[in-house]
């Protein structure tokens, strides 16, 4: 067995921009962007005006990651309200503007030309967690092993309750939305680096995807970094919570690369045990029942995240994290996922958009 040590780790964060005084998603991120640049925070801007994302350095703590998100957020924050909007941490608009245009380059109008309504309703946000590997076909094995497990991250960040001034009856409405670009949710079952190559030149031919950066399945080799990228979950509701997030993938990786090293073989999930696993997560988030990875089959919410705790539960102990997600299991036993206090928040204020006014992020 190969001794390797705790890999490093990153994380970029999807936030909206809303009016602060309506809820309504403003397309300013050009100017919030611009404006952050001027305060040390680096912004990207996404497919639709009303979105930007940020990104921490490559880290190797949970305490590390928590500040670096702290500073991200309130900086976008100061950003924004500088430009008179605000920043909302949530998977999707809870208030939809009248009219949804793309983000000006050229590639952006091309996606929006070939891809109609699907990249007009765009404007949804996720974390993706970057945890360092060697090198691509380790990445490739490592996502194999991962698969089952990406449902039970998106019911953890579930954070999109509400959508176009509705309940959707969702813990995860972004999942949905996500889940209809034809290159976008759990990725296939990879044999090979050639077969990875395969799949993606037969998505270029059919048009599912227009280059490589639109490979938008949930667990994927980065194109960027020496990295394997997870993408299944909403950005969550906030900094601990996507911190949580962090580890746990992190502590993922590590087990299935001492599986590797092992020569275990990856759970043998079907595409459509899958696409079953994370419709119930993205209905249900924590709140009621689960399919749990190892056997397929229903189980309460509570049960699968012990069971995904325990799963790598060596790996956190070898990255000093199993305290911090002790913790935050906890926190999140008694405070529910976002969407849960999306829904509270709208008890509280009497309606969405005063509910999504009352979470937005505080400078």
């Amino acid at each position: 067995m190969t001794t390797r040590q705790v890999p490093t780790f990153g994380v970029e964060e999807e936030l909206l921009l809303l009016d602060p005084s309506t809820g309504v998603p403003v397309m300013r991120n050009r100017e919030v962007a611009d404006r952050a640049a001027s305060l040390g925070l680096d912004v990207q801007l996404e497919l639709t005006p009303c979105q930007i994302e940020t990104s921490t350095p490559v880290l190797h703590t949970a305490d590390e990651l928590l500040a670096q998100l702290d500073r991200s957020r309130s900086l976008a924050a100061s950003a924004a309200r500088a430009c008179g909007a605000a920043v909302l941490a949530a998977g999707v608009p809870p208030i939809l503007p009248t009219s949804g245009p793309i983000t000006d380059t050229v590639r952006y109008r091309h996606i929006a030309a070939e891809y109609g309504i699907i990249a007009a309703e765009q404007g949804i946000c996720g974390a993706h967690v970057h945890v360092g590997v060697p090198d691509r076909p380790t990445a490739l094995h490592v996502g194999n092993h991962l698969r089952p497990w990406l449902p039970v991250l998106l019911a953890l960040t579930a954070n999109s309750a509400f959508y176009d001034g509705h309940d959707t009856g969702y813990a995860s409405w972004r999942s949905v939305l996500w889940s209809r670009w034809p290159s976008a949710g759990p990725p296939p079952f990879v044999r090979s680096p050639e077969h990875h190559a395969q799949l993606l030149a037969q998505m270029k031919d059919v048009g599912a995807i227009l280059d490589d950066g639109m490979v938008y399945w949930d667990v994927r080799p980065s194109a960027r970094f020496p990295t394997v990228e997870v993408r299944a979950s909403d950005v969550p509701a906030d900094t601990a919570d996507t911190v949580l997030l962090a580890v746990l993938v992190r502590a993922l990786v590590m087990t299935a690369l001492r599986a590797i090293d092992d020569d275990v073989a990856p759970p043998d999930t079907t595409d459509h045990a899958l696409r079953w696993a994370y419709w119930r997560a993205g209905m249900s988030g924590l709140r009621s029942t689960l399919v749990h990875p190892l056997t397929g089959r229903s189980a309460p919410a509570g049960a699968v995240i012990d069971s995904l705790c325990s799963h790598v539960a060596d790996a956190l102990a070898e990255s000093a994290d199993s305290a911090w997600v002790e913790t935050q299991v906890n926190r999140l036993r008694t405070r529910g996922s976002g969407a849960d206090r999306q829904r509270r928040a709208r008890a509280a204020t009497g309606s969405i958009a005063a509910a999504a006014l009352s979470m937005i992020e505080r400078p």
